[in-house]
């Protein structure tokens, strides 16, 4: 396969691009547009203008129905299915393709497929792995040369883990060198691989962001293209500031805070393979592929004062649990113990921000179900012996991100003069000693408040 700079391009497609034929041919001009695009990763047909639901919904909703009712109910449920799929191949010229496709989707439906561990699995994988037949027949249709791939047989191996699997290492040479005898273009279903047993897995929700990843690392591509339904990363939430500032380079780690307090661009997750491999991420615009979009990337150029900051994201649904004693600093093993009754509840902490004689620990809602909350603050009386402890809920996170941020002066004062001049009162901040973010905790109430104060103070 190419080098990094030979210009490899991996181009990943989400299921909103790929929705109906007009979506899909918009894709593979953007496909042909550009030699370098050799392998191009698509997810499975999405919410389209005439069809409400995503394809692989419609699976699990099928798998479910399988499971609980037997075939002959979950029939009906496939039957919708396969129309989507038959109309799509029809209105492109490849109605030979929904053919196979209608064949394969059956199929699932035996009961010895049924019977087997990756059922669910293998129902979740079939609308990439169908997607990509018919892109590459459509290809092929055109008079150019293109290749579906089975993740499997390109050597796509995951571990055993249903749903949550992960890439095994030895993936990385085995894709590297199946993808390299390709002549044509590579249509690769992502979302899911094979078990080193033989069995599908997939990758959590998500997962074929994750495949596009997984693919640019194996070859040292020299991007990892990611096609979306918008032309920027936003530095906020469109939905609380109206026409906000683009966001033209971000590092990996900028996006990696964002991301957990919110932006929803990619999971967490996803962007591993080509943060190790140093390969840059270009999300672009399907609807305006000319827009030069975001870049991911390992390193930018550290900006001074103010402009230093790359974006804010906030989130909601956390818990704080404020502990104080005095002396505590010299009590040995405090924060450990205090830490260990909430591991033994299977919990983990979100931030820890610490005073001599004091300790917040943040967590996450989700996390305190089924009496989790007053079990720990039980413990924490009993064998902390705690001068005070106080519960805080219903608290929001306001993330603000930025590389250099610790040569940065005025930085600080200036987000939390906003904060206080819009009324907002913070219960906690938090500075990690890389100085890639500050974190805000506020009442869930005001966080909007103080996402549009402080985007007016950094970016108005």
């Amino acid at each position: 396969m190419t080098k990094r700079n030979e210009h490899m391009k991996i181009a990943k497609f989400g299921g909103s691009s790929l929705a109906d034929a007009t979506h899909i041919r918009k894709v593979c001009d953007i496909v042909l547009s550009d030699s370098c695009r050799r392998v191009v990763v698509v997810s499975a047909p999405g919410k389209g203008e005439n069809d409400p639901y995503k394809v692989t919904d419609m699976l699990i909703e099928t798998a479910s129905v399988a499971l609980a009712s037997g075939v002959k109910d979950a029939r009906a449920c496939m039957d919708t299915i396969v129309a989507r799929f038959e109309g799509i191949a029809r209105d492109l010229g490849v109605p030979e393709a929904g053919e196979g496709i209608k064949a394969d989707l059956y199929a699932l439906l035996n009961p010895n497929v049924i019977e087997r561990r990756d059922f669910v699995d293998t129902m979740k994988a079939a609308g990439e792995d169908n997607c990509a037949k018919l892109v590459a027949a459509y290809i092929l249709s055109l008079g150019c040369k293109a290749v579906y791939a089975n993740p499997g047989e390109f050597g796509m191996l995951l571990s055993d883990e249903f749903g949550n699997a992960t890439v095994l290492e030895k993936s990385f040479g085995l894709l590297k060198e199946k993808l390299a005898s390709v002549d044509g273009i590579v249509i690769f279903p992502g979302f899911f691989g094979w078990t080193e047993a033989g069995e599908i897995a997939t990758f959590p929700r998500g997962g074929s962001d994750t495949t596009g990843a997984i693919l640019a690392a194996a070859v040292d591509a020299d991007v990892y293209e990611n096609f979306t339904d918008v032309d920027y990363v936003y530095s906020v939430d469109p939905k609380l500031v109206n026409n906000p500032e683009p966001i033209q380079i971000v590092t990996y780690r900028e996006m990696r805070e964002l991301s957990y307090a919110g932006f929803q661009v990619y999971q967490e997750e996803a962007l591993l393979p080509v943060y190790k491999a140093g390969i840059p991420v270009n999300i672009r615009s399907v609807n305006n592929p000319g827009c030069p979009g975001t870049r991911i990337v390992a390193r930018r150029e550290e900006r001074s004062g103010r402009a230093t900051i790359a974006g804010i994201a906030s989130d909601s649904g956390f818990t704080s649990i404020y502990v104080t004693k005095y002396l505590m600093n010299r009590e040995i093993g405090f924060g450990r113990r205090l830490l260990t009754i909430i591991e033994d509840e299977g919990v983990s902490y979100e931030h820890t921000p610490t005073g001599i004689d004091d300790v917040t620990v943040i967590l996450r809602d989700s996390s305190l179900t089924h009496g989790r909350l007053d079990r720990i603050v039980g413990r924490i009386k009993t064998e902390l012996l705690p001068d005070e402890i106080d519960i805080v809920r219903d608290l929001s996170l306001i993330v603000v991100v930025g590389e250099g941020m610790k040569h940065g002066i005025g930085i600080a004062a200036a987000a939390t003069a906003a904060l206080s001049n819009a009324g907002v009162n913070i219960s906690m901040i938090s500075q990690g000693s890389s100085e890639v973010s500050m974190i805000f905790a506020v009442e869930s109430d005001q966080v909007h408040a103080g996402v549009r104060a402080l985007y007016e103070v950094f970016f108005g």
